[in-house]
């Protein structure tokens, strides 16, 4: 089991610092003319066409499985996948980035509230702990000071979002209980992209958000480069890998851990951002970084002596990603 933890904890690092290059690869994107709906259905889009093979290939003929899950990709891919780009976009026209990030984040706390009561696992102490410290370091990660925009519409978004984010973690730790064996991790997030292409290609058609793509070259790392050089790394980087070693991870620590772990795709991206965007972290910001290790690191080990808890996570098997 220790084996297995392990394994769970690297897959799910992993997942946050690829997530983590979304922010920068997305940025480079909208500051070429690029809108958000733009950025998110090419990104789903080109990850859904790029999961169709390996994702064949890991079902190996057992197209039943697929046949009898199909409901919980389809959830997946609405409600942890588009519902969490669509609000959080909505979000940042109303609040600050920094303020939209702290609440969707928040998921991490609906993650605890729904082990508690749907699934009577009641957090430890040190879970606890761990948790208040993590949130506590990513405030300071946000770097909170100064004017903030804050107001009902977007706090009502962002907070729509963490649902969204919460559902990825419950989602991806999870089978139906009547399913038997789990789809394997990466056609799970193929059929979850899938769904999450459809659904918003079809909010785009609606004219909700605006969507607009542009070809011209945008800044990496202090150069010039393609657009496709965006592109491809928020499409294959930070979906593809992230989606499915995340829902990997998932399944061997269980949704409470994953979330926290969670936690560390913002200090990923704030890496990234300095390092392909020449966005320096402030001081307040490295402290909060190690803050929210901090609690990441009790709220695993709260994990591990929860009497509610069993050995293994809440999971019908491990799969290989």
């Amino acid at each position: 089991m220790q084996r297995i933890g392990a394994a769970g904890l690297g897959l799910a690092v992993l997942s946050a610092a690829t997530f983590g290059t979304a922010g920068p690869f997305g940025d480079s994107l909208l500051a070429a003319g690029w809108t958000p709906a733009g950025a998110a259905t090419l990104r789903i889009g080109i990850a859904a066409l790029a999961l169709l093979v390996p994702a064949a290939r890991a079902l190996r003929g057992r197209w039943h499985l697929l046949r009898r899950q199909w409901r919980t990709a389809v959830l997946y891919g609405v409600t942890a996948v588009a519902v969490p780009q669509l609000f959080f976009f909505n979000a940042v026209q109303h609040l600050s980035v920094g303020v939209a990030l702290l609440l969707e984040y928040c998921g991490t706390l609906l993650v605890v509230l729904w082990m508690w009561l749907v699934h009577g696992h009641r957090p430890s102490r040190l879970t606890t702990v761990g948790g208040v410290l993590a949130l506590g370091g990513l405030v300071l990660v946000l770097d909170l000071t100064g004017a903030q925009r804050v107001d009902l519409v977007g706090v009502l978004w962002a907070l729509g979002a963490a649902v969204g984010l919460a559902s990825y973690f419950v989602l991806s730790s999870s089978s139906p209980a009547d399913a038997g064996e789990p789809l394997p991790p990466i056609v799970m997030a193929g059929a979850g992209m899938a769904s999450a292409a459809i659904a918003l290609i079809a909010v785009d058609l609606t004219g909700v958000l605006p969507f607009r793509t542009a070809t011209a070259d945008v800044r990496l790392a202090g150069a010039a480069v393609s657009w496709l050089v965006p592109v491809l790394g928020v499409s294959l980087i930070a979906a593809v890998v992230a989606y499915a070693t995340g829902i990997a991870a998932a399944r061997r620590l269980g949704a409470r851990v994953a979330s926290f772990v969670g936690l560390a795709e913002v200090l990923f991206a704030i890496l990234f951002s300095w390092a392909l965007l020449d966005q320096r972290p402030a001081l307040l910001q490295g402290v909060g970084a190690v803050v929210v290790l901090v609690g990441i690191a009790l709220v695993r080990a709260g994990d591990g002596t929860d009497p509610e808890r069993s050995d293994t996570p809440d999971t019908v098997a491990v799969e290989p990603v």
